[in-house]
């Protein structure tokens, strides 16, 4: 792994020096130099080059340099200034996997005026948090975050590094993973170490038929993005305390290529998330027409409930797709989930298997569902949800 400078094709447009956040670049006559001693091989000035003059090789690391790659990190993805609950669920997946490996758990905070929140993730089990702070952070750009996050890779070099599998997350992850030249391993729903030491991530493959545990043996760090939802953050420590550390990250505009003109909440009118709801109607193919969705959505409004649906009904256009449940759709933790007319094929249930209660209504008592339902009925969903709407209307009634 090195730095490779072409001196005679840099035409001394100075522009790596300007994107260099450890001043390993300063110039020299008409061209630049470097100083190798401070460089962390980050990619910044190997990105901004116009003429193609700088090359940073990277191969596999040998066992030795293996060693020198210490800790679990999670990056904690914001949201109008709150942690998204992604980063309390990576957080606690870190520490289980930082106390295994007997290594330390950082949680990486981005963004601007978010200092605040960093006492929380330690609370939720960090042991160091690194807050990257300025305006340049405000809304997600990918040239910035991943020149951030590259840096700190590259300067501090962890063992381990989650994201969160958000629209943000999946962008990001992939970009760093090809700045370093490292391994990645997407939309994973299961995180172990193995008796090696390795980070074993697993992850649903051909339609969800089969699951791949995937290893990253000759690059660190390893790396994953984490479906949200699938782990299930632990009960905040408030009498835990941990370092939180302000870096200071020298980033100029010219490495930032888009700007963030518009804001636009996804989402459909009238109908709650079904990833941010406590409570899920989730309806699939027993519920035969687009009409009969009235029950459904009849009990999901005296629970305060989402509405969802299994792919085929969201195929048809009945639902939309921001309303899927399953491997294929979103990936959801409530407390309390109703499945109406779903047979429970393996796609949907790696989506929902999660929630803390599961009710399944089905007429056949062959369905698979019932095998993770904690309640289960065999019946004619018309016949047997409108018993229950009733039942909770009288429970309403009575309190």
């Amino acid at each position: 792994m090195g730095l490779i400078f072409d001196r005679e094709t840099c035409n001394g447009c100075m522009l790596c020096p300007k994107v260099c956040s450890f001043g390993a670049i300063e110039r020299d006559g008409d061209k630049v130099k470097f100083d190798l001693d401070k460089c962390v091989l980050c990619g910044s000035c190997e990105e901004v080059c116009p003429v193609d003059a700088i090359t940073i090789e990277r191969k596999a690391v040998d066992k030795g340099a293996i060693a020198d790659h210490k800790g679990v990190w999670i990056v904690a993805e914001t949201n109008d200034g709150r942690l998204r609950s992604v980063a309390f669920e990576l957080t606690s997946k870190g520490r289980e996997l930082a106390d295994k490996l007997e290594e330390p758990l950082t949680a990486v905070l981005i963004g601007h005026e978010i200092e605040g929140l960093a006492e929380s993730l330690v609370h939720q089990g960090a042991d160091h948090v690194l807050v990257v702070d300025d305006k340049i952070f405000q809304d997600y750009t990918t040239d910035a975050f991943t020149i951030a996050v590259s840096s700190l890779i590259a300067q501090r070099k962890p063992n381990v590094v989650l994201y969160g599998a958000t629209t943000n997350g999946r962008d990001l992850a992939p970009r760093v993973a090809a700045r370093m030249g490292l391994g990645l391993t997407a939309d994973c729903t299961g995180l172990e170490i193995d008796s090696e030491g390795q980070l074993v991530q697993t992850r649903p493959a051909f339609g969800g038929n089969i699951m791949a545990e995937i290893l990253s043996p000759y690059k660190r760090p390893q790396m994953s993005t984490v479906r949200p939802n699938v782990f299930k953050p632990g009960e905040p420590d408030k009498s835990r305390t941990g370092k939180i550390e302000k870096v200071e990250m020298n980033i100029s505009p010219v490495q930032v290529r888009t700007r963030v003109l518009e804001k636009v909440k996804e989402g459909v009118e009238g109908m709650k998330s079904v990833e941010e709801a406590d409570v899920i109607v989730c309806s699939g193919r027993g519920i035969k027409d687009p009409a009969n969705l009235e029950l459904p959505k009849q009990l999901a409004d005296l629970l305060d409930a989402a509405v969802g649906g299994s792919r085929p009904i969201v195929d048809l256009g009945w639902l939309p797709p921001s309303q899927q449940v399953g491997q294929s759709g979103r990936t959801v933790c409530p407390k309390l989930y109703f499945a109406l007319g779903i047979s429970g094929a393996i796609q949907h249930i790696a989506g929902m298997s999660s929630a803390d209660i599961i009710v399944a209504v089905n007429k056949d008592p062959e369905a698979p569902i019932f095998e993770i339902a904690d309640f289960g009925i065999v019946g004619d969903i018309f016949q047997v949800l409108p018993e229950i709407i009733a039942e909770v209307k009288k429970i309403q009634e009575a309190r």
